[in-house]
């Protein structure tokens, strides 16, 4: 049996949820073939304990496939993360009141992982099944960029595990407080399933525009 890892982060800067983890612990058991099983972890928002956590996961799952989630109030679609870099520098302390500025993830690591998700395909077919979808260019520089590339350092000598990250909007009852936009955990859901399964055929990407001019 083969395990998919999917991660979602605690709640952080006052909120009282985080729509990641609300969307992956519902899948957690779901099976997309009778070979593969889903297995949903939480994360800490915090930088020391977060890469931690991951690391033990990995190990004990030793997974085929990761993704990893994310809130960002104030995107207004599905983000599917190209790249991460070796930078921490937090606007906001984390969760434990850590806020590191202008260090690295790794000091023995590249300066930047591109995901191995099959980004342009998952844009392609989400849009095709009416959830907005785009790939982003910046994960930030907080814990999230942090945990994005701490996954791709820790999985590069196996390249044959695909993986990546995702960044969601606000649910609705965040976006109601903060007058921005929102997606479902419904509709997260049904945009995690598609990403799972496209991920799985291990195809290579296909050509599509989804660049950037800003």
């Amino acid at each position: 049996m083969r395990t998919i890892l999917l991660t979602g982060f605690e709640p952080f800067g006052g909120e009282a949820s985080n729509p990641s983890w609300d969307a992956v612990k519902q899948l957690d058991g779901w099976q997309p073939d009778d070979e593969t099983v889903v297995r949903a972890r939480q994360l800490p928002c915090v930088f020391t304990q977060s890469l931690s956590v991951l690391d033990a996961e990995l190990t004990a799952l030793d997974p085929s496939l990761v993704l990893a989630l994310g809130q960002a109030g104030g995107r207004t679609a599905f983000s599917l993360e190209k790249v991460a870099i070796n930078y921490n520098d937090a606007r906001i302390a984390d969760n434990q009141g850590q806020q590191p500025l202008a260090t690295a993830t790794a000091d023995d690591g590249p300066a930047a992982y591109f995901s191995t998700l099959p980004l342009k395909h998952l844009v392609q077919q989400l849009r095709l099944n009416g959830i907005p979808a785009e790939v982003s260019f910046s994960a930030g520089t907080f814990v999230c960029n942090h945990v994005f590339y701490g996954l791709m350092h820790a999985l590069a000598a196996k390249p044959q595990v695909r993986a990546g990250f995702i960044h969601i909007p606000y649910s609705p009852e965040q976006a109601a407080h903060h007058q921005s936009a929102s997606m479902s955990t419904a509709l997260v859901v049904e945009a995690l399933k598609i990403c799972i399964q496209l991920s799985l055929l291990q195809q290579p990407d296909i050509l599509l525009a989804t660049g950037q001019l800003d």
